[in-house]
């Protein structure tokens, strides 16, 4: 590139490649048209304003037969592109050196952008022309004008997240918030601009949030970058004193922990939500602290105390006492109804599970059908399959599954799609088609531990090992349990412990193990599903025990038999 520099010197070939690379794809005559229009851009454009047209093909020419530029496209009439290394070299030296230029570029740009646009799109071809004037906005330094005359008004319409919810256009929303932050560090917003263009203190938080929000939902609840955002966007509000911001921002931090740290840490932050909601004395913000608590109790596998918070923080949604905006409040609604299903399984509950489960799911379709809010839904799917598989329904794990992998997939939700292939997967298992099984099985694990999450991870070798074992496998069974209970000394994570060692008990057995070992962990499953309250794995610890003892009093060697799962 540096002797094709000093070939053709500072001259008109130079600038129309350091233009070009201000685009990331092939450009056309009219945004050429704007940036080549009278007044000249000092140090870029001089030599090509007003140039005849005999001129600028000759110009072009001098460029393709260097292989600089991109012969012409007859698909394509009047765009201009290069290598995208061309592109790049060029245009981080007109960005770098000649920093006036690059502005005043990327600030005509982001004017030409938005009038390519319909005022609101309804699609996402006619919405993309406002991804890039926000960006271009950005690389101007017009960060207000940005943020707040495209992004929020445009392009996710205001608290409607048009993009996100009705688009399903995460993708792209981080591709442009991205250029809210220092050098792309998340975490770091902004803190120049011309002059009124800065971000406002309220203007970070937001981007906080919205980046949080979609780092989360497209590389998984773990996602580091997502807990950075979330911890600077506490920190402004704790310095700030914002209250009811700090709330938000709080709930994001919660869910990162719960899926990425350990269950004590996320307590503590649960605990904070309910403390502040009560100091504000408001209904909202009480029903997602009560969702908070509930969930992180809930996986400390005491039920009993979860179901009371997800109980209470059902009481006040539907009082209709909640003063906020009604889908925030009933995202937090699924939530306690997830859970509270799933508490009322273990608590022996069954006919009242079944009843808010389908709650859950009725809320979320309408959420879902309404404002386009899909995480709801997942999570309502997934908790039905979660509730499949505890009642041993292998065929309604696998309509709850397909539904999950179909949505997830469309709405490219890392970690719920991973969630319906394992659920998929044992319940193929569990129907007979065991290679299958264990091959989506292995692969929802893979892409669960890809998004960083190791909340419910013990659950999900729980899986695999029933499905090893339905496969005739049962010493690798063994060993994936062993990798649970590993898993849950680390985290605390104990909802599913009582099943674990019922579990073992039955591989043991299976194996023709010593009695010694099998009746310890029969002891342990019924003792922990006692402590935890857990009336429907106590029944079917006790249940299966009792099924040991009988065949071993039909058969006293003990060798050889099985118990079902």
């Amino acid at each position: 590139m540096e002797s094709y520099q000093a070939w053709f010197g500072e001259g008109p070939e130079l600038s129309v490649l350091r233009i070009l690379g201000l685009f990331d794809r092939p450009v056309d005559e009219k945004a050429l048209g704007v940036l080549l229009k009278p007044p000249a851009i000092p140090g870029l454009t001089q030599s090509l304003t007003d140039l005849s047209p005999t001129k600028w093909r000759m110009i072009l020419a001098k460029l393709r037969r260097a292989r600089l530029l991109a012969g012409r496209d007859p698909d394509n009439p009047g765009y201009l592109d290069a290598h995208p290394l061309v592109r790049e070299y060029f245009g981080e030296q007109l960005r770098s050196q000649q920093t006036d230029a690059w502005k005043e570029c990327n600030r005509r740009l982001f004017h030409y952008y938005q009038t390519l646009a319909p005022q609101l799109p309804n699609s996402f071809k006619d919405m993309e022309p406002l991804f890039s004037a926000v960006i271009c906005g950005c690389e101007a330094g017009l960060f207000w004008g940005a943020l707040h005359e495209v992004y929020i008004s445009r392009i996710q319409r205001g608290t409607a997240s048009f993009a996100a919810n009705f688009l399903g256009a995460r993708g792209a929303l981080l591709s442009t918030l991205v250029h809210f932050f220092e050098h792309g560090r998340w975490g770091s917003p902004v803190q120049t601009g011309v002059e009124g263009q800065r971000l406002t203190v309220e203007d970070q938080l937001f981007i906080l949030m919205q980046a949080g929000h979609y780092l989360t939902a497209t590389r998984g609840l773990a996602a580091s970058e997502a807990g950075i955002c979330y911890e600077r966007a506490v920190f402004l509000c704790d310095s700030l004193n914002r209250p009811l911001a700090l709330h938000a921002a709080l709930m994001g931090q919660w869910h990162h922990s719960l899926d990425a740290s350990t269950l004590p840490a996320t307590m503590q932050i649960a605990q904070r939500l309910y403390s502040l909601a009560h100091e504000q004395d408001n209904a909202a913000l009480m029903i997602g602290a009560c969702n908070a608590l509930g969930m992180t109790l809930f996986f400390f596998g005491d039920f009993g105390t979860a179901q009371q918070y997800l109980g209470q923080g059902l009481e006040l949604w539907r009082s209709a006492g909640a003063p906020s905006v009604v889908e925030e409040v009933d995202v937090r609604a699924v939530s306690c109804l997830c859970y509270k299903a799933e508490c009322d399984w273990h608590l022996g509950e069954v006919a009242s599970s079944h009843a808010t489960i389908s709650e859950a799911i009725r809320l979320a379709k309408r959420l879902n059908d309404t404002h386009g809010l899909t995480e709801a839904l997942a999570e309502a799917l997934a908790s039905a399959a979660s509730l499949g598989h505890a009642e041993r329904n292998a065929a309604e794990v696998d309509r709850w599954a397909s539904e999950l992998v179909e949505l997830a997939t469309r709405h490219r939700f890392a970690t719920w799609r991973a969630v319906g292939f394992i659920f998929g997967g044992w319940a193929r298992s569990a129907s007979g088609d065991t290679a299958a099984g264990l091959t989506w099985i292995e692969d929802g694990l893979r892409q669960w531990r890809t998004t960083g999450a190791v909340r419910v991870t013990p659950v999900w070798l729980t899986l695999k090992a029933e499905a090893l074992h339905f496969s005739g496998h049962t010493g690798e069974a063994l060993g994936a349990l062993k990798e649970a209970e590993a898993l849950i000394e680390s985290s605390d994570e104990r909802e599913w412990c009582a099943e674990l060692h019922r579990l073992r008990s039955v591989f043991l057995t299976a194996m023709g193990a010593d009695e010694t070992r099998i009746e310890a962990s029969f002891g342990e499953a019924i003792r922990i599903a006692r402590e935890q309250k857990s009336v429907s794995l106590e029944k079917r610890a006790d249940a299966t025990y009792a099924e040991y003892r009988r065949q071993k009093a039909s058969e006293p060697a003990g060798r050889g038999f099985r118990l079902p799962l």
